[in-house]
């Protein structure tokens, strides 16, 4: 089956096939293919400009005709039916929270067992709750514990799932908005929690400045941890109220990113604030099927005409769906 690859000479193949490890993005439903004189790497997506430039120098893109690798029994086939699961390091997150507790264990075991990189399986006991935007978690199987280490994109992200809100699922989205700075802005990230948007744009080295404000205080903690882990310099890491924040930094902002979905409206007044002119707002929200973009769109043009200015709709998504007839939407508004 033809598939995109990284083709490399073979004395550097080992290399190379480290660094897709590392990104995570070295296709393992093949087999790595060769010839007399290179490797081919295959790819479960094409790579980020970044991750291309930590390759050996003399990896270049490329197609092949790889043989499938021998399937081995998948979780699906020992339950008879594919769970709902995230996967954010070595954790999986049962996402049914009506799940039984026998039910929930036969999950449990048939991931353990038939994927290594699973050690810990967790059901949600609580939705997302409270300012901080935390969840309670039981540990159904494997080790005792919340903390695990997400990678995504190159990077590594430290993060207690009871003490941080984070998930994976906002990985296309972060690569999205990593594609709209230019060398040299300055990023505003009001809501940054663990640092998965500040961290990406960061690395990117394109942003003279990413600031990443939070309040919850362990959110904060594992951002430092993950500034430090991921060895970037160009990000400054604050505890504290957005809106109060926001005056510090008031028209500094090429982009601002409003990733509190359920009550990012509120701050809408601040971010506008923070936004130089011909900057962009970010806006995410949670939003029914019948008024996806629409009165969202109003409270943001609202904040403006409160601050005398206006804005221009770039673009107006669906994220993925949330709930039935629920979708996470994403606005990005020019403000001028």
């Amino acid at each position: 089956m033809k598939r995109q690859c990284i083709k490399i000479p073979k004395k550097k193949g080992e290399s190379a096939r480290r660094v897709l490890l590392d990104f995570e993005i070295l296709d393992n439903s093949v087999k790595i293919g060769s010839d007399e004189t290179f490797l081919y790497l295959p790819l479960s997506r094409e790579p980020l400009s970044h991750e291309l430039a930590d390759l050996p120098e003399e990896a270049e893109l490329a197609e092949f005709d790889f043989e499938p690798q021998e399937r081995k029994p998948t979780h699906g086939d020992l339950l008879g039916f594919n769970p709902a699961y995230e996967l954010i390091g070595d954790i999986a997150l049962l996402e049914d929270p009506d799940l039984d507790s026998q039910k929930a264990l036969k999950i449990a075991a048939a991931l353990l067992r038939t994927q290594p990189n699973i050690k810990t399986v967790v059901k949600p006991l609580t939705p997302v709750i409270g300012e901080f935007r935390i969840r309670e978690f039981e540990v159904i199987a494997g080790e005792r514990r919340t903390e695990t280490v997400h990678r995504e994109y190159g990077c590594r992200y430290k993060v207690d799932l009871s003490r941080a809100y984070f998930t994976p699922r906002l990985s296309t989205e972060r690569s999205r908005i990593l594609s709209r700075v230019q060398e040299g802005d300055t990023v505003v990230d009001m809501f940054a929690g663990v640092g998965p948007y500040s961290i990406l744009l960061a690395k990117s080295k394109k942003p003279s400045k990413v600031i990443a404000i939070d309040k919850n205080p362990d959110a904060v903690h594992y951002l430092k941890e993950n500034i430090s882990l991921n060895s970037v310099k160009n990000i400054e890491a604050i505890e504290g109220d957005a809106r109060e924040e926001a005056k510090r930094f008031a028209g500094t902002a090429d982009h601002v990113i409003m990733n509190l979905p359920h009550s990012a409206h509120e701050f809408l007044d601040s971010a506008v604030l923070l936004t130089k002119p011909g900057g962009v707002i970010y806006y995410y929200g949670i939003t029914p099927e019948a008024d996806l973009f629409e009165s969202s769109v109003g409270f943001i043009r609202k904040a403006a005409e409160n601050a005398g200015r206006k804005i221009e709709i770039l673009e107006k998504r669906v994220v993925r769906s949330y709930a039935p007839y629920q979708y996470n939407i994403c606005i990005e508004a020019r403000v001028i």
